[in-house]
């Protein structure tokens, strides 16, 4: 049809006209009707209140869930935690999940408004169990009465609402960010691109700390004064919003096509290793394959036995314009080097999971904080599921310190531009962290010892005569370490994996949280088993007075001690790391425009 139309057009506006400006002509009269602008900042509302409101609905239910898991369905704090542990791991698993599929088969746009519409269902299940007293446990106030146990349904019940909500998850965070600076792509220049792009991302990186402040303070404050159904029929509210918001935008949204699987390639180059194993090494470069377009060149010696791969047996390998006859027999150059970029910084990423386990202890300073002292004034007290924020508070005032204030001054005092390598910044959030749990410690026996002195051993529902504010501290600390680990870790998979590999590199760091889920789960049992027997107390009883949460956090301080040695074992093994223009790779900038600002 357009083909009959342009025969219409003058020649200046035929064939040659770009898709942006294409416009169409109706039948009777050939009146030019321009064609809707796609993508651009009118697309950039839409998807950060998509993001945004996932993010108050999802991370509004996290902190006061031990409570209702504790308190509804009658759970130890062991049962609890690890069932958070299990919700966190697949929450921050399924999104490498969601971008394989995203990237390879369904497209960002599809894979976001589906996730979308798994977060509604799964807040709207979970708020069916606030709201129908058959889903779960009966209570028991009666004097003598025997409480009835939470039965298989319920349990059921409960669980699908956690894992829907995570695989709506995977379906929305791995693809917001990517999928609005995919809107972009269309702009005039580079120079402009980059504008508008962090323009974007700033926004987009403060709707979601402002997003989960809200949810630590509003979605908390709502439970605690007007109870679970309001506190969980508002997130799916939420969601129902965000999902709604989103797909408003859908005729707007430049939708990219699906791009091939880097996770398949990383497994053809290990299949064909494995099948040349016996070949010889080449002594010409031309007897390796690589990408057509790119000249002869020879993979690195690191991980030798991977160059296999790579090697040109026959002529018949290779097509006529350069491609491989079949990938499962031969690979390039280029495939090889990225899996080997991946494997040389996995031992790096290792040395992450153990701050995420020490960040991911979301029960035992919910109990705390709800036995001590909260007001702020005698009206007014912080809810106990709250004070996460003060993690969050100190994160971003660090980074903004850090950024605006301490390099700069530095920077003038030393004369040329001074700044941390990321895998620093690593060490250093290590550290941190382990000095986190050691103040943990300190303020849980501190507290643990005046609990014991106003007779409220057995009372684990007393208030102690402390004031919560001391949990800022750690809490703070956390926030600074989480500042140096995640955003130095980030860093460093952009600098050291290949351009190509960026939607993995935004991934590793969910799946060391996942990794880090998993492990805690197994210290917590672990713990509570070893540490309890005939007439001795769990260090992380349910009853906080009776148990040692100090001893706990000490422990995880000395794990933590430890892997700090692995990491800089880990360093030495690896050697010097690479230092590029991070922004420009996540915009997806060459990194030879120097001329940009």
């Amino acid at each position: 049809m357009e083909q009959e139309m342009e025969e219409f057009l003058p020649l200046n506006q035929g064939s040659k006209m770009e898709d942006s400006e294409r416009q169409t002509y109706s039948h009777s009269s050939l009146i030019p009707i321009k064609s809707r602008k796609k993508g651009g900042l009118m697309t950039m509302p839409f998807i950060i209140a998509n993001e945004a409101l996932e993010n108050v609905a999802s991370y509004g239910l996290l902190p006061n869930m031990t409570f209702y898991l504790m308190r509804e369905y009658r759970m130890d704090i062991t049962a609890t935690q690890n069932l958070l542990f299990f919700w966190s791991a697949a929450t921050n698993f399924l999104p490498i999940v969601g971008a394989v599929v995203a990237d390879s088969y369904l497209g960002r746009f599809l894979t976001i408004g589906l996730g979308s519409i798994f977060s509604f269902m799964g807040t709207a299940v979970l708020w069916l169990t606030a709201m129908i007293p058959k889903a779960r446990p009966p209570p028991c106030n009666q004097l003598g009465q025997t409480c009835k146990s939470t039965t298989t349904s319920q349990y059921m019940l409960l669980v699908f609402s956690f894992l829907l909500m995570s695989i709506g998850a995977g379906g929305i965070r791995p693809c917001s960010l990517a999928f609005g600076a995919n809107q972009f792509d269309k702009g005039d220049n580079n120079s402009h691109k980059r504008t508008v792009l962090e323009s974007f991302f700033a926004w987009y990186y403060t709707s979601s700390i402002v997003s989960v402040l809200i949810a630590l303070t509003g979605i908390v404050y709502l439970q605690d004064r007007l109870g679970w159904k309001i506190g969980f029929g508002v997130p799916a509210i939420l969601m129902f919003l965000s999902a709604l918001f989103f797909f408003l935008a859908s005729p707007f949204y430049i939708k990219p096509k699906v791009r091939s699987n880097v996770f398949a390639s990383f497994i053809q180059v290990l299949v064909v290793a494995c099948k040349n194993r016996k070949l010889r090494y080449p002594n010409q470069n031309s007897d390796y394959h690589h990408k057509s377009g790119s000249g002869p060149q020879a993979p690195s010696d690191k991980l030798r036995f991977l160059n296999k791969a790579c090697i040109i047996k026959s002529p018949e390998d290779v097509k006529l314009n350069g491609g491989a006859a079949n990938p499962w027999n031969l690979c390039t150059v280029e495939q090889v080097e990225e899996l080997k970029a991946l494997i040389r910084v996995m031992p790096l990423w290792s040395t992450g999971i153990m701050i995420s386990i020490n960040l991911s202890q979301s029960s035992f300073p919910l109990l705390q904080a709800q036995s001590m002292n909260r007001h702020l004034s005698k009206g007014f007290q912080i809810p106990a599921g709250s004070f996460g924020m003060f993690m969050m508070i100190a994160l971003t005032i660090w980074v903004f310190l850090y950024d605006r204030v301490m390099l700069p001054l530095a920077s003038k005092i030393k004369g040329r531009s001074v700044r941390l390598k990321p895998i620093v910044r690593m060490g250093i959030g290590i550290f941190i962290s382990c000095m986190s749990m050691v103040v943990s410690g300190i303020v849980e026996h501190v507290r643990r010892r005046k609990a014991i002195n106003q007779g409220l051993l057995n009372n684990s529902q007393g208030l102690v005569e402390m004031s919560a504010l001391w949990l800022i501290i750690p809490n703070s600390l956390n926030g600074i370490a989480e500042a140096f680990s995640a955003i130095g870790s980030t860093e460093f998979y952009y600098s050291e994996l290949p351009k190509s590999m960026s939607s993995i590199a935004s991934a590793l760091l969910g799946l060391g949280m996942a990794v880090a889920s998993l492990l805690a789960s197994v210290i917590l049992s672990a713990v509570d088993k070893y540490t309890k027997g005939e007439g001795t107390e769990s260090w992380v009883s349910s009853n906080i007075n009776k148990g040692h949460y100090e001893y706990y956090y000490w422990l995880l301080a000395v794990l933590t001690a430890f892997n700090l040695l692995y990491f800089v074992a880990c360093c030495r093994q690896y050697g010097p790391s690479a230092d590029v223009d991070i922004t420009k790779r996540m915009m997806g900038l060459s990194d030879d425009d120097d001329h940009l600002p």
